[in-house]
C-alpha cells in the first residue's frame, strides 16, 4: 500500500481517526518561502468538525504541529512534517467485526487481514483530509504569490442546485471563502439546510456537489495521457472519503452535444489567444489552455447512518441488524469545499515546480 503522492511535490499522509494523531510529510517545497499560519488556521477551521447542526459533532481544534521543515515560519527545503492530534475520539461507538455499510470497514478488513484500525473508519476516515487541508493551504499561499487564485462553492445538495461559475473573479472568491456556506447565490442556502437537517433527524444522510475553478495559472501545465492534469488532479480527488464522481468543464453534458457546441473557438485579444467559451474546463489533451480550469466532484451520502442496516459478523458469519451511534456529518459537500480547493492547489504546485514555471 502507498501513501505517497506526487512527483516533485510529494505527499505522505498517515494517522488513523482514533489514533494518537494523523499529519502529513510534504517534500519539494521550495526554501526561503513565508508561511502565514494564521492563515492557514483560518483555512484549515472551514474544514474543522464541530460546527453546528450540519456538521458532526466531533470536536477538534485541528492544530498544526510542525515537526520540521520551517523555522520562524519560513520554509528551509527540508521535508516539512505537520501532525494533528486527535483530542475528540469516542472509539466505544464501533464494533470491529461489524462492518459499516457503504464504509472501508470491510475492504479495509480483507486488505489488511483483519489488523486494520477500525475505530472511526481508521486511516481511510475523512479526518484525514485535515492534513491535506493543511498542505494545501500552504501550496495555497505559494500559488497565490504568483497570481493564481482557487475558490469553490456548493453547487448541489440532493436535488437543490447553486447557480454554476459563470464569472470568475478574485471578489468571488474572496466572498466564498469567508462563507461557512459558500453559495454563488446565497437566497439558495435555505432549501439546502433544509435538505441536510431534515436527513439528520431521520438518521440519514444526503449527497452533494462541489464546484471548483481556479484562474490566474499559466497554460502549458500537464502531461498528455498518463500525467495529465486531468489524472493527477483526480487521484487526488479521489483520495477524499467519499468522492464519487468527477467532471472537468461540461463534462457528462457533452453526451448530449455536437461537437460545433462543445468546442472552444479561440480569439485573440490584447496578444493573448483565449475564448468566449470553456466547455473544455480550462484543459485540452491534459495540458492547461489558459482559461480557468474548472470542475466538479460529487460526493456520497455519508455511509454511517443512524437508521438499522443490515450488515454480517465477520466472527459468526451471520447476518446482523446494525445500528450505527458515531457522529458524522449528515453530508459530506460543505466541509469538503476547502477540501477540493486544497488539492486543486497541491495538484497546481507540482505541475509548476517541474516546469519551474
Amino acid at each position: 500500500m502507498s501513501n505517497i503522492w506526487g512527483r516533485n511535490l510529494r505527499l505522505s499522509i498517515f494517522g488513523e481517526s482514533h489514533g494518537g494523531g494523523i499529519g502529513i510529510v510534504i517534500d519539494g517545497l521550495p526554501a526561503g518561502f513565508g508561511i502565514d499560519m494564521t492563515e492557514i488556521k483560518r483555512h484549515m477551521a472551514r474544514r474543522s468538525p464541530g460546527r453546528g447542526i450540519l456538521s458532526t459533532k466531533r470536536k477538534e481544534d485541528d492544530e498544526v504541529e510542525i515537526l520540521s521543515g520551517m523555522l520562524e515560519e519560513v520554509t528551509t527545503g527540508a521535508p516539512l512534517c505537520g501532525i494533528i492530534r486527535n483530542t475528540d475520539t469516542r472509539s466505544k461507538d464501533y464494533t470491529k467485526n461489524l462492518p459499516r455499510p457503504g464504509t472501508a470497514d470491510l475492504t479495509a478488513h480483507i486488505k489488511f487481514n483483519g489488523h486494520n484500525d477500525h475505530r472511526g473508519g481508521g486511516h481511510f476516515s475523512g479526518r484525514l483530509t485535515a492534513p491535506l487541508a493543511f498542505a494545501g493551504g500552504i501550496a495555497r499561499q505559494v500559488l497565490e504569490s504568483r497570481g493564481i487564485r482557487i475558490g469553490a462553492h456548493i453547487l448541489q445538495i440532493g436535488k437543490h442546485l447553486d447557480e454554476p461559475f459563470s464569472k470568475i473573479d478574485e471578489a468571488l472568491f474572496e466572498k466564498l471563502g469567508a462563507s461557512d456556506f459558500p453559495l454563488i447565490n446565497e437566497s439558495n442556502a435555505g432549501p439546502m439546510k433544509e435538505e441536510i437537517i431534515k436527513a439528520s433527524e431521520e438518521g440519514d444522510s444526503i449527497g452533494g456537489v462541489v464546484e471548483c475553478a481556479a484562474f490566474g495559472h499559466p497554460a502549458g501545465l500537464g502531461s498528455p495521457f498518463f500525467e495529465s492534469l486531468e489524472s493527477s488532479l483526480t487521484s487526488l480527488v479521489f483520495s477524499i472519503p467519499g468522492t464519487k464522481g468527477i467532471e472537468f468543464g461540461d463534462g457528462f453534458a457533452m453526451a448530449a452535444m455536437r461537437g460545433s457546441e462543445a468546442n472552444d473557438g479561440w480569439l485573440k485579444v490584447n496578444g493573448n489567444i483565449t475564448s468566449s467559451t470553456n466547455h473544455s474546463g480550462g484543459i485540452n489533451g491534459g495540458i492547461t489552455n489558459g482559461m480557468p480550469i474548472v470542475f466538479r466532484t460529487v460526493f456520497r451520502p455519508t455511509a454511517s447512518i443512524a437508521k438499522e442496516q443490515s450488515t454480517v459478523d465477520l466472527i459468526t458469519g451471520e447476518s446482523k441488524a446494525l445500528t450505527i451511534a458515531g457522529r458524522h456529518d449528515p453530508c459530506i459537500a460543505p466541509r469538503a469545499v476547502v477540501v477540493i480547493e486544497s488539492v486543486l492547489a497541491l495538484c497546481l504546485m507540482d505541475s509548476i515546480l517541474e516546469g519551474r514555471l
